[in-house]
């Protein structure tokens, strides 16, 4: 078999059970929490007929092994449970949410891509004022919270030069000129701690690669300076930062619990904090585990994508 092929193969398998022990970690997080779920829910002038029908409805009666299965068995048939607030079922909400977490993660880290990697190509290949300058962007990148940095860009953009609307969201479909202002200040704010990242991994990368003899020998040969930067050596430098792309992507989803939740995004991340004020703790078992899949999903991919561009993967497979 092809030694890409059998890792791809390999990495797919080993997912399975990682999304199994994430299941049981998620339903048994809920489970574990002190108190009565449904005596929380439903206050304490609930009459005890009432939280038994919804105690009965929910399958909280029943074993904790019988109400695991129960919520798996659903989840293979696209059956996520019921809001009880709204009496939606989750699947309907996650599909409303999702696509707004989603167009925020994945324009955050397209953002942070295209600042990160060409200064960090800059800062290996540069030194002086570059490599300072690009330096203090990173520790400064990385010290600040997003929340504040998010306050500080609605102060700027919006009560100072009143550029962009502070909070809300329109959904891409319905108005792209809209979207694309409302979803500005989240981005830029989620992307900016992201690119430092990504920043210092292509500076690292860059700087091992342009010390490797391979491309003493293209300079050698005469080739120009900038194709042995953008083609050869960025090329050989790929790795590692696709593989902490992967990493920040999940990064990136859990910041957006905050910056949805600081923007009135109605995403994923905005629908359980509000489950979790309202003690509704189907949506947010729901939640959780729609963005820990998520994560593994993206995971998966940069693995994929990692073996295909390093080609030490496929020698280390075929051993």
């Amino acid at each position: 078999m092809n030694a890409r092929l059998a890792y791809a193969l390999r990495r797919v398998l080993l997912t399975v059970p990682v999304l199994l022990a994430t299941s049981v970690f998620v339903f048994l997080l809920i489970r574990l929490v002190p108190g009565d779920p449904v005596r929380t829910m439903l206050g304490i002038r609930a009459t005890p007929t009432t939280v038994a029908t919804v105690r009965d409805q929910l399958g909280l009666d029943h074993s904790l092994p019988e109400q695991y299965w129960m919520w798996l068995t659903g989840i293979f048939h696209g059956d996520l449970g019921t809001d009880f607030v709204s009496h939606e079922p989750i699947t309907r909400l996650l599909g409303v949410a999702l696509p707004v977490t989603l167009e925020l993660t994945v324009l955050a880290m397209l953002l942070a891509l295209l600042a990160g990697v060409p200064l960090g190509v800059l800062a290996a290949t540069r030194g002086g004022w570059s490599r300072k300058l690009t330096g203090g962007f990173v520790i400064g990148a990385i010290s600040i919270p997003d929340f504040w940095l998010g306050l500080m860009l609605v102060l700027v953009f919006t009560g100072v030069f009143n550029l962009l609307p502070p909070t809300g969201y329109v959904a891409l479909t319905t108005d792209p000129v809209q979207n694309i202002r409302y979803m500005i200040l989240p981005v830029l704010t989620l992307a900016t701690g992201q690119s430092a990242y990504i920043l210092r991994t292509t500076r690292a990368a860059m700087l091992g690669t342009l010390g490797e003899p391979f491309v003493a020998f293209l300079r050698a040969k005469g080739l120009r300076e900038r194709s042995v930067v953008a083609v050869h050596a960025l090329r050989n430098s790929s790795g590692p930062i696709v593989t902490v792309t992967g990493i920040q992507f999940g990064v990136l989803l859990g910041g957006a619990i905050v910056i949805e939740t600081l923007f009135a995004l109605p995403g994923v991340g905005r629908l359980v904090v509000t489950a979790i004020s309202q003690r509704d703790y189907v949506v947010v078992q729901g939640g959780v585990l729609v963005v820990a899949c998520l994560f593994i999903v993206v995971n998966l991919l940069t693995d994929l994508v990692h073996g295909l561009l390093d080609p030490r993967v496929e020698e280390a497979v075929a051993r």
